[in-house]
């Protein structure tokens, strides 16, 4: 990966709907060489998909909870069977195994028609493996960061 490689990466980041003639303007190359690296980065897996961003209302306003998980013990098949059903839960929108006191760091979105109360009740208790939950609501969403 080179230099025009890394612009293109971090132009697509900002705007992933340039056309191949937009990133070569902007890093001097023609629309098909442009076009051609990103189909390389692509299939390099540097590039792994693209997405809308959408506004509050349209994913229906959720409230995002983060969530501390303590599982009952850290044996390998607690931590596959918690992992597996955590990436079939919908409201779990990104999760990060980590250090320190608790085992996971999880997102929860809380539509506006639910409530976390039932998330945390029905849901996220039930997950297997899980000894603890520490939830911290957010008050408001700061924009620069995706």
């Amino acid at each position: 990966m080179d230099r025009i490689d890394r612009k293109i990466l971090d132009l697509l980041a900002e705007d992933s709907r340039l056309t191949g003639e937009q990133l070569g303007e902007r890093v001097g190359l023609s629309p098909s060489a442009a076009h051609r690296r990103v189909k390389a980065l692509e299939e390099s897996g540097a590039i792994i998909g693209y997405r809308a961003r959408l506004s509050a209302a349209a994913r229906g306003n959720p409230s995002t909870v983060f969530v501390q998980v303590t599982l009952t013990d850290q044996r390998q098949a607690t931590m596959l069977a918690f992992e597996r059903a955590m990436a079939s839960t919908p409201q779990i929108v990104e999760a990060y195994l980590m250090s320190g006191q608790s085992d996971y760091l999880i997102k929860v979105l809380v539509r506006e028609q639910d409530s976390y109360e039932r998330i945390h009740r029905e849901i996220l208790s039930a997950l297997p493996g899980v000894q603890r939950l520490v939830s911290q609501f957010t008050i408001r969403t700061l924009e620069g960061g995706d």
